[in-house]
């Protein structure tokens, strides 16, 4: 029986394909990574270092500006302890066991712990799948507060060609919620963009599959009901009331300000729409420095990047709010962010596959991991390994 990964299910790294190994240049004659799989495993732990040779991307470009340093002041945090439900391990344990890329922990703006597997490297850039909704929803309140949108006008106010489909009296706040009415099948729209399998019917892009949507389940604003549509809506709303593209707003409104090291990438449809839901590719310590932005009230070097008053109204304002969620375990949703507590306001963006952005600005604490399956469930990283090193850093 091969060596199964404890408490996860999946096959050990050790028994997993060498996905690798199909772009080999010593192998030139290898089985392909097949199409309709490559964002699962065993792909998933080449592809998500590699997306930009599986799809179309646009860049996202880090600007002329300087980088934001991060300083080192490593601490021996992979010794620290966490209990999980089938015992206690250490972070170390925890990351080499829970399919890890890379992990990285700021506090105060310094790198404080920092690991790296499976050829993963701070050079590299990675996946984040969903984490992306969370820049989009970040996007939003930057141009709310400009005045280019308002959250509270309806969404065809910027889209008139939505009249015609369910979106018709929703808000954008409702959508930066997840609080619309529309009924929606993500498979065809998965399988023609990601998986590229077309099929008649199917739609093409990320436009095309909006426009047909013409059916609700429920009055707008009436429940949470978490899907990547919504953030694709939104994003059509921001491109329309800016002038730009989605990969153009990131690169001006949050990565060269904020001092990226590194260019990004954004995966694009056919129509060369970002994929807003989930196709940002950036280095690990890139997205640290978009995480330690938002632990810093939104500025750096002088200039108000995000609005701080966004930031705090994402933490500890009106959206849904709920005991538990069977999605990632967090309390709570708010403008395409988890809340991972109500009454600390810890934000959260997760992704499929395991990634995750973790801000506390109580603590002055952010981290990122990066991952290639889902394996143990997400909210251990804001629930207990957070938690956890807070507690060695004696930010309680």
């Amino acid at each position: 029986m091969k060596n199964m990964t404890p408490a996860t299910g999946v096959p050990a790294r050790s028994e997993l394909p060498d996905p690798a190994t199909c772009r080999h240049p010593r192998n030139p004659g290898a089985p392909l990574i097949p199409r309709e799989d490559w964002i699962k495993e065993p792909w998933s732990s080449w592809t998500y270092l590699h997306t930009s040779e599986m799809m179309p991307t646009a860049p996202i470009w880090r600007g002329s500006g300087l980088v934001r340093p991060l300083p080192e002041s490593v601490q021996p945090l992979g010794q620290v302890m966490i209990n999980l439900e089938d015992g206690k391990v250490s972070v170390d344990d925890f990351l080499a066991r829970s399919a890890t890329d890379g992990f990285l922990v700021l506090y105060r703006g310094q790198i404080v712990f920092e690991r790296y597997f499976n050829h993963f490297a701070p050079h590299t850039h990675h996946l984040v799948m969903s984490v992306t909704k969370s820049f989009t929803g970040t996007l939003a309140g930057i141009l709310a507060d400009k005045g280019l949108i308002d959250v509270q006008r309806p969404v065809t106010h910027y889209l008139p060609e939505l009249e015609a489909t369910a979106y018709k009296g929703a808000t954008v706040q409702q959508l930066l919620d997840m609080a619309s009415g529309v009924t929606f099948d993500a498979t065809p729209l998965w399988n023609s963009v990601w998986h590229h399998q077309q099929k008649p019917g199917w739609p093409r892009t990320y436009w095309e599959a909006i426009l047909s949507l013409d059916k609700s389940e429920r009055p707008h604003g009436a429940a949470f009901k978490y899907r990547d549509i919504e953030t694709d809506v939104v994003a059509f709303v921001l491109q329309r009331a800016s002038g730009r593209l989605l990969a153009d707003l990131i690169s001006d409104e949050i990565w060269a300000p904020m001092g990226a090291e590194r260019d990004a990438y954004i995966v694009v449809d056919e129509s060369g729409f970002g994929t807003s839901a989930s196709g940002l590719c950036a280095t690990i310590r890139d997205l640290g420095r978009f995480a330690q932005l938002l632990v810093e009230g939104g500025a750096f070097e002088g200039r108000q990047i995000i609005p701080r008053n966004w930031i705090e109204e994402t933490r500890h304002g009106r959206g849904w709010r709920f005991g538990s969620y069977e999605e990632c375990g967090q309390t709570g949703y708010h403008n395409f962010w988890w809340i991972d507590n109500s009454s600390r306001g810890a934000l959260l963006a997760h992704g499929y596959g395991g990634q995750v952005i973790y801000v506390d600005p109580n603590a002055e604490l952010a981290a990122v991991k990066l991952s290639y399956h889902l394996g143990r469930p997400r909210s251990e990283v804001g629930s207990v390994v957070m938690p956890a090193i807070r507690a060695a850093l004696g930010r309680n």
